[in-house]
């Protein structure tokens, strides 16, 4: 079993993460793939560090790939990347990745990829006291499902955003690396974290998931696909789009609604849904709390 770290020449936050990841741990060269040299973890071999020529989110397959070439099988992909925003407003995010309805950015229409729910909510508890701890007033939250590539192999976004400032200083690349450093020596794939979290699709509110992100910092809960509001206004969702945020999130066991942001007709909709999809809506009150 692999864990692959993927940059991109292209993303300078990327490569900043990267270049950080090098510095905190002895690695070795391994050779070339994609015309960059890749890397293996010296105290586990089993942690590649690959590099592409190009953009991530439109590198679709590169699980396939990476078989071709190397002969090795990738168990969970984590994407060292940039996030870009119009309100360029500092932040440290994750995120899962797909496409709800049409694929603009890389991946298929209306297809997701498989999620690490437990894994990717771990990290992001690990980054928020870190940066609080380096003094860095950035927002550090879960984004909604978004983007590609397409690939088969469960696969989160890391991110520094939102401008060339963010993506170049060390600063938040240090704290993702370190953080992702300190999560793979705990865990290194979705099956290695403990299995009484309670995951959850998560549905409503705004690209930066703030509900779902307040309650991971609140409750022992792990959030796999979410939902944002602008999918469900434009009818992107459907019961079988549903179906797949649930098969594409390991260990669903309930989906949690954010009715303020949400039309009551949607609420009714998405209960309905659940029903016949057999999943029960789960309440905030209900959760167990994070000790």
């Amino acid at each position: 079993m692999t864990l692959v770290l993927l940059a991109s020449t292209e993303d300078p936050a990327g490569s900043n993460i990267k270049q950080q990841l090098l510095e905190l741990k002895p690695w070795n060269p391994q050779g070339t793939i994609f015309r960059q040299d890749y890397y293996t973890l010296d105290e586990n071999k089993n942690i590649l560090l690959i590099t592409i020529p190009d953009r991530t989110i439109f590198h679709d397959n590169i699980d396939k790939e990476i078989i071709h070439h190397l002969g090795i099988h990738p168990t969970q992909i984590i994407v060292l990347s940039r996030h870009s925003s119009k309100a360029e407003k500092p932040s440290l995010t994750v995120h899962p990745i797909g496409n709800y309805y049409t694929a603009e950015f890389g991946g298929k229409n209306q297809t997701l990829v498989l999620s690490s729910p437990r894994f990717m909510t771990d990290l992001l508890r690990r980054i928020k006291p870190a940066a609080q701890e380096a003094d860095l007033a950035y927002d550090v939250c879960f984004e909604v499902t978004h983007h590609g590539p397409y690939l088969e192999t469960p696969t989160l976004y890391v991110e520094v955003g939102s401008t060339e400032k963010q993506w170049t200083n060390p600063i938040p690349a240090n704290i993702i690396a370190t953080c992702l450093i300190q999560l793979l020596e705990k865990a290194q794939f979705e099956h290695d974290m403990p299995d009484d979290i309670p995951v959850y699709i998560g549905i409503g509110g705004g690209h930066y998931a703030p509900r779902f992100t307040d309650i991971i910092f609140e409750k022992r809960v792990a959030f796999g696909h979410m939902i944002p509001s602008y999918h469900t206004k434009s009818d992107h969702i459907t019961k079988e789009m549903l179906a797949q945020a649930i098969t594409k999130t390991p260990n669903a066991s309930g989906v949690y609604l954010h009715k303020k942001y949400l039309k009551k007709s949607h609420v009714t909709e998405f209960k309905n849904w659940c029903d016949e999809l057999q999943i029960p809506v789960v309440s905030s009150t209900t959760m167990p709390l994070l000790s």
